[in-house]
């Protein structure tokens, strides 16, 4: 699948099964026009982290991201995060700042909906590679123990992120979990990256390199 910047999803796709199904794709057509308003990227997605709902700020912010069979941004934003292998090249400091906040957001989920076959088969490709296996199993509880359990919070957390857009480059966003009611109601949530004027780069984030293994918290197995 191929990024461009702006534009916006025809439609919502397929929503949950509610007592008046027109109105309800009727409202979140209406919801993503909204969003089309808003300047920075703004997303929303279900308890999968399937993306509903997304602007064109959110589809600029990835424009450069290549193809992947199951983990586009705008398709899935967990898998985009653990799995993509040009995720670090959007997510700054991508490990400590954005993966081990979503493992373990995706360990209470799963917690709570151990039956949902897509997020088993996230479970399963987890398994997949031993580094993130560890990490899951090994590394997150130290780390929330280091951290603090704020840290696994999306609301209000401020993550680097490296815009392909200069006029933002290398800069730092503030998660700001927004949900209105009729999208809870939904099972939806909505994440705005809210974008700070860009900053100069690091060395180290000037020669990171792409790798699709990418979790150091612990050490590999053997």
């Amino acid at each position: 699948m191929a990024f461009t910047a702006g534009g916006q999803r025809p439609a919502p796709r397929p929503v949950p099964e509610t007592s008046d199904p027109s109105e309800t794709q009727a409202y979140l057509r209406d919801y993503a026009a909204f969003l089309e308003a808003v300047p920075f990227p703004s997303f929303v997605v279900d308890h999968r982290w399937d993306v509903a709902l997304a602007n064109g700020a959110f589809r600029a912010l990835f424009a450069g991201v290549g193809p992947h069979p199951t983990a586009m941004p705008d398709d899935n934003f967990l898998r985009f995060v653990l799995f993509h292998p040009d995720a670090p090249a959007v997510l700054g400091e991508h490990e400590p700042r954005w993966c081990l906040p979503m493992l373990a957001h995706f360990r209470s989920v799963l917690e709570r909906h151990g039956h949902d076959p897509a997020l088993q088969a996230i479970r399963r490709d987890i398994a997949q590679d031993p580094i993130m296996e560890a990490a899951y199993r090994q590394g997150l509880p130290h780390w929330i123990r280091a951290v603090g359990e704020s840290a696994v919070e999306h609301d209000g957390a401020v993550r680097p992120v490296l815009h392909p857009d200069p006029r933002w480059g290398v800069t730092d966003c503030r998660v700001v979990v927004e949900t209105p009611r009729s999208l809870e109601g939904l099972g939806y949530m909505r994440l705005t990256l809210v974008l700070r004027e860009a900053r100069r780069a690091p060395a180290r984030e000037r020669r990171r390199r792409r790798a699709a293994s990418h979790l150091r918290v612990v050490p590999p197995p053997g």
